[in-house]
């Protein structure tokens, strides 16, 4: 279940500690037809990565120059489409990509992505994106030679707890902007990605503080004033406004000696919990015996794949009370669950979602109750 009320909260608390930049929300996160509808009431721009992500924002009302196909890894004929449609601000990171969209999007705006190692980040996006400094200032000036605005970008991790990743980040780009200038290729805009938190079981800064740490980095790079500004906000967006309810199908142990239970759920890595791979995002979970002795357990979804084992080794204790047929919530479920349920594995259904909020519910099934158990606090 996704609150709506609460997206529109953090889209507003984001908004207010970096209102220099537009927000472009990031679609994969959830692209759940009633949030992009919702945000862009709201003045949100949005960030994507297919052409289904264009067009589900598009029915939603939002204008083509509001869309930034932010994937680095297009097909020409999706650029084309995209282009078609008065979608013009595209992401690169390498020359044959750059040179699709002077082809497909002439004219338009082109930010290339800086390569980013996410140091400090509990889901890292490094190595698939992103080109390192001395390609990024040739990519700058071949887009401006091209006759297209050109920006820069990066990404410093999903879920990142290091405030100092911008600045370290933003040293590199004023000398990449100073560089690409004394080229003929003055950088127009900035994309600061993403990076802000969810709320895990690891614990992160305010969001008050993840703003002034990006407003002290860009001060201390860009005195003389930054380019044009956007940030890809995705989980801290949405992340906590979803609770992902589950079933307990059993409760069992190794061996009668084995004091770690393994506690099977009916939702597991194939059915949205996809971000428990090496046990990076560390979910919050609630029960109904919360407040009762506790024990360790090994928490483990329902398929017929031995890695279907979502928390084994981070320590996981969980209520001694826990029995088949209890429901655990899953807290701060709302980014990164839906969009990454299979189809169909094993035979179970895709993972199932509902919107709510005081304006009424959306994608509500028949014989589903919210109680007020569910709530988002």
């Amino acid at each position: 279940m996704v609150d709506l009320d609460v997206a529109e909260q953090r889209y507003h608390q984001l908004n207010s500690v970096l209102p220099e930049a537009s927000i472009f929300y990031a679609v994969k996160a959830n692209p759940g037809q009633p949030l992009i509808e919702r945000l862009a009431q709201l003045g949100s721009s949005f960030d994507v990565a297919s052409p289904a992500e264009i067009d589900r924002c598009l029915l939603a009302g939002v204008h083509p120059d509001r869309i930034s196909y932010g994937n680095t890894i297009k097909k020409r004929r999706d650029i084309a489409y995209a282009a078609s449609l008065g979608v013009r601000r595209y992401t690169v990171d390498s020359a044959p990509e750059l040179l699709k969209v002077i082809d497909e999007a002439p004219h338009a705006e082109v930010c290339v992505r800086l390569l980013h190692n996410c140091g400090g980040a509990d889901w890292p996006l490094s190595r698939k994106f992103g080109c390192e400094a001395p390609d990024v200032v040739r990519l700058l000036v071949m887009a401006a030679e091209a006759g297209m605005r050109p920006g820069i970008s990066f990404h410093v991790g999903s879920q990142q707890r290091d405030l100092s990743a911008w600045d370290n980040t933003l040293e590199r780009v004023a000398a990449i902007c100073a560089e690409a200038e004394s080229l003929g290729a003055r950088v127009e805009f900035l994309n600061l990605g993403g990076g802000f938190p969810g709320t895990y079981e690891q614990a992160t800064p305010s969001i008050d503080a993840y703003g002034a740490a990006v407003r002290d980095a860009l001060a201390k790079w860009f005195p003389q004033g930054a380019p044009e500004l956007m940030i890809e906000p995705g989980r801290y967006m949405v992340a906590d406004a979803g609770v992902l309810r589950s079933e307990v199908v059993l409760v069992s142990r190794r061996s009668p000696e084995d004091e770690q239970r393994w506690v099977y759920i009916d939702c597991g890595k194939f059915h949205g919990l996809a971000e428990t791979m090496d046990e990076a995002i560390r979910y919050n979970l609630r029960t109904p015996h919360d407040g009762t002795a506790v024990g360790p357990v090994a928490l483990a979804g329902p398929t017929c794949d031995s890695a279907d084992v979502l928390y084994e080794k981070k320590g996981y204790d969980l209520p001694l009370a826990l029995e088949e047929g209890d429901m655990i919530d899953i807290m701060s479920a709302g980014a990164y669950t839906t969009t990454y349920s299979s189809v169909g594995f094993n035979g179970f259904a895709p993972l199932a979602e509902y919107f709510v909020s005081t304006k009424g519910v959306h994608g509500l099934h028949d014989g589903f109750d919210f109680d007020d158990e569910l709530a988002v606090p």
